[in-house]
């Protein structure tokens, strides 16, 4: 009897004859050798649930033959020697999309970078003295430039930056935010929170709607240390609202003889009304008028990899500077590479367009948007005729908490394949080797054009073709 429910097994292939084989000899040439056997024995675990499967359901045996066991194993090698985070499509119309990297480097950033990380770089040496200095001073020039702060610095995101201004600045005293600029964003990241963990003690004033200077005012006591205005980035409150203005701030705060600190969150360097969208607080402005320590992000409306940059006073830096903390949270090379390169095409604000991804996304006309949703719609004729797909409008967003209300009028293609909902569309594109990622609406899967590139038209044709072919359309 047992010999009987062995016998289906017995041809399955052994995973020592299979690394014999000459085809499996190749992959060891190429992938380490306990990947190759451990995607041969997966293979071979998967046949024998396959046949213990048919045996309950009387029906025939699969194909136990060592070609067949090879194939699986080749898909499963394939799987394990892809990385997990690579290149993507972005049709979801947000430019700064924080699940897909948020922003886009500039080409040149990335052309320009790609020698020095193959070697060494000089990270902390100052090349004229030759001797060691801080990693972020090579940087501080740059920023103090573009934004008139006496001095700068970076750490590794805004979160970050905010810790350690409170834990270098406001430890163990008060610090005076309004109730409505109490943000929390994503991941759970609550200002109150943050505070605590800095050492300050969070005195709230005003209401969720509505704060005036006389709220700060009656809020100081000897133990405040300063006044932060936080910039609600991913959130508005609109309607019956008032609050403060970062001038009656400064002048309340120095009055007192306490700091005032400027979260801007998103960040702009410039005036954003130049590329279309609503005026943003800018860096240069919260300098000029007289906060003394401003901070926000270096991956949102900067465009460079993750950071948090904090500018003002050179007393205040420098105690931020010597603070524990500046070694918990300090860049690697990484990141000051392509902060600054990025940071220089600032410099050029006319040029600015064309050279940065994130602008030359928001700037797009829609003439030219409308060209690239045709064309799609063209190949898609031609590539998987029984597919539906039609041009309709669109709202891209900005992203990453920056501009949550603003819409930029977009246009996008709505996609179909018979037999398939939406969701599993969806879910294929992503699992397709060109990784396509869209937006479901009305059970449609929506492709938004403003983050599509035109070179990356032919590969969401053929992504969709393929899954129209894999679902028998």
């Amino acid at each position: 009897m047992t010999e009987q429910k062995n016998e289906p097994f017995r041809g399955l292939p052994s995973v020592t004859e299979l690394l014999k084989n000459q085809t499996v000899l190749a992959w060891l040439e190429r992938h380490p050798h306990a990947v190759v056997t451990d995607c041969l024995r997966r293979a071979v675990d998967e046949l024998r649930e396959q046949i213990r499967t048919s045996i309950k359901r009387g029906q025939a045996p699969p194909d136990i033959s060592s070609e067949n066991v090879i194939a699986r194993a080749k898909e499963l090698l394939e799987q394990a020697a892809e990385p997990l985070v690579r290149e993507v499509i972005n049709a979801t119309g947000v430019i700064l999309h924080t699940g897909l990297g948020r922003a886009v480097f500039p080409e040149s950033v990335v052309d320009s970078i790609i020698g020095a990380l193959k070697g060494y770089v000089n990270l902390a040496i100052d090349r004229d003295t030759g001797r060691r200095i801080e990693r972020d001073e090579l940087i501080e020039p740059l920023l103090c430039e573009l934004t008139g702060a006496e001095a700068a610095t970076v750490v590794n995101n805004n979160a970050g930056a905010t810790l350690i201004v409170l834990a270098a600045l406001a430890a163990g005293r008060e610090v005076i935010v309004s109730r409505g600029q109490l943000i929390e964003i994503g991941g759970s990241f609550r200002l109150p929170d943050v505070m605590a963990q800095g050492g300050a003690r969070l005195v709230e004033v005003g209401t969720t709607n509505r704060t005036h200077l006389k709220d700060y005012r009656n809020a100081i006591t000897p133990n405040t240390a300063a006044i932060m205005r936080v910039h609600p980035s991913n959130y508005r409150v609109v309607g019956f609202t008032s609050e403060v203005s970062l001038d009656e701030l400064v002048g309340l705060a120095h009055a007192n003889g306490l700091l005032l600190i400027d979260d801007l969150g998103a960040g702009a360097l410039f005036d954003l009304r130049r590329v279309g969208l609503p005026h943003e607080p800018v860096a240069r402005e919260s300098i000029e008028t007289g906060a003394d320590i401003v901070l926000f992000s270096a991956d949102k409306l900067i465009g460079a990899s993750q950071g948090g940059i904090i500018l003002g006073r050179k007393d205040l830096i420098a105690k931020i500077r010597q603070h524990p903390l500046m070694r918990v949270l300090r860049v690697d090379k990484t990141c000051i590479m392509v902060l600054e390169r990025t940071l220089q095409l600032f410099r050029d604000l006319d040029k600015l367009q064309q050279v940065h991804p994130t602008y030359r996304m928001v700037t797009t006309p829609l003439t030219a948007l409308r060209s690239r949703a045709n064309a799609l719609v063209q190949a898609l004729k031609e590539k998987a005729p029984a597919v539906s797909a039609e041009l309709c409008d669109s709202a891209a967003y900005l992203g990453s908490g920056s501009l949550p209300t603003e819409a930029i009028p977009s246009v996008a293609v709505r996609v179909c394949v018979p037999g398939l909902s939406a969701d599993a569309l969806a879910r294929r594109l992503r699992l397709d080797p060109a990784a396509v990622f869209g937006r479901i609406e009305s059970d449609r899967v929506v492709l938004d054009m403003r983050t599509v590139r035109d070179d990356q038209v032919h590969a969401i044709a053929e992504a969709i073709a393929r899954v129209a072919g894999a679902a028998g359309v």
